[in-house]
């Protein structure tokens, strides 16, 4: 008899976040005490390695690593940190990630359990742009964008990029996203997915994000030269910035609007690329192989992953024999997360809170 699927509130449950740490790699620092636990890493010569600590709250629920106060359940923690764990491939789908660990620590492998439930050859459907409903029309756009603080000139300047996409449902209900389409660096003339936002809610926050169905997530990007509609030949780009997604690249251009109209040659045989979340190295190694004369922006979220991003894009860039000058990690202010959030002042972020720099003497109270 098969057994029942479990879901994410499952794992939840019967999972904690210190066997998670453990399985990471981390060990219980019995220095701090038992009543706020902490978790250190240790180095190959078996010393701590300094800051590199998580301290369990939520009654054992949650994590979260200072100085930076963004709790982290057993679900966002592997999701955030996806090369903490031997799990991990190249390209993988973070939510197959979480499934494939949280079985495991529950002593019930995900592959074993889906080749009995499952025909194991059965086919991943492809990502057909036919299925979508596609608007390019300034209104429409511009109900996502400006909720995001991105404002006409930037619209105008990305607009050949991007569309509203409405799925056609055999149900009959309707529902439009924002996206942005995924193209393989060797061939630009194919659109191999969508990089998909819904419309913010009242807080601003994202209803709904992720790949459409079919995506080719692990080598697609989305890639545009603002106020151009055709992209260049890879071969003649100058430049790549990267970014966690679309909006955060079109608030970095806002942002420095005034540098770019100052200083056009900064966007000649430019592009602005997102990977849609966790950078893969299908991503790195395609685009790094088509444009190998490029000089490549970092621009990845101010958190830690983003920082884990920068060092693994750093050493997949090595690996291909591109020069380490050409690579550049481009910080945020400490205070904000990520570009869109500098673009609407957002400091006091909740979801990845910065706690303030103090004086000698400690944290203010």
């Amino acid at each position: 008899m098969p057994l029942p699927k479990l879901t994410y509130e499952d794992f939840k449950a019967r999972i904690s976040i210190q066997e998670v740490l453990q399985d990471a790699g981390y060990r219980l620092n019995r220095k701090d005490g038992l009543r706020y636990p902490s978790y250190v890493r240790v180095g190959t010569d078996g010393r701590r390695v300094g800051g590199d600590k998580f301290i369990v709250s939520g009654h054992g629920t949650c994590c979260f690593q200072p100085p930076e106060r963004k709790n982290y359940n057993i679900i966002s923690f592997i999701k955030s940190h996806p090369y903490f764990f031997a799990d991990y491939r190249p390209g993988m789908s973070l939510d197959r990630l979480v499934n494939v660990v949280c079985h495991r620590l529950l002593n019930q492998p995900l592959e074993e359990r889906q080749a009995r439930v499952f025909n194991p050859i059965k086919e991943h459907k492809p990502f057909d742009m036919s299925e979508y409903e596609i608007s390019r029309e300034q209104r429409n756009l511009s109900r996502f964008l400006m909720a995001r603080g991105i404002h006409k000139p930037t619209q105008d300047a990305f607009a050949p990029h991007m569309f509203v996409a409405t799925r056609k449902r055999d149900d009959g209900k309707r529902y439009g996203n924002i996206a942005f389409p995924l193209r393989k660096p060797d061939d630009l003339s194919k659109i191999v997915g969508l990089e998909i936002r819904g419309f913010p809610n009242k807080e601003g926050k994202t209803t709904y994000k992720g790949m459409a169905a079919g995506s080719n997530s692990s080598e697609g990007l989305w890639m545009a030269i603002p106020g151009k509609e055709d992209l260049p030949k890879m071969e003649n780009v100058e430049g790549v910035a990267w970014f966690e997604s679309a909006y955060d690249a079109m608030a970095f251009y806002e942002l420095h609007q005034g540098a770019f109209k100052e200083h056009p040659e900064l966007a000649k045989n430019a592009i602005f690329v997102s990977t849609g979340g966790t950078p893969t190295d299908g991503q790195m190694k395609g685009l790094l192989a088509a444009a190998p004369h490029a000089h490549h922006f970092l621009c990845f979220d101010n958190d830690k992953a983003g920082r884990e991003f920068c060092a693994h894009f750093h050493k997949v860039a090595e690996s291909l024999g591109i020069d380490a000058d050409c690579v550049y990690d481009f910080p945020l202010l400490p205070c904000y997360k990520d570009w869109n959030d500098a673009l609407q002042g957002k400091t006091n972020y909740t979801g990845d809170e910065v706690v303030p720099l103090t004086a000698k003497g400690g944290l203010r109270r």
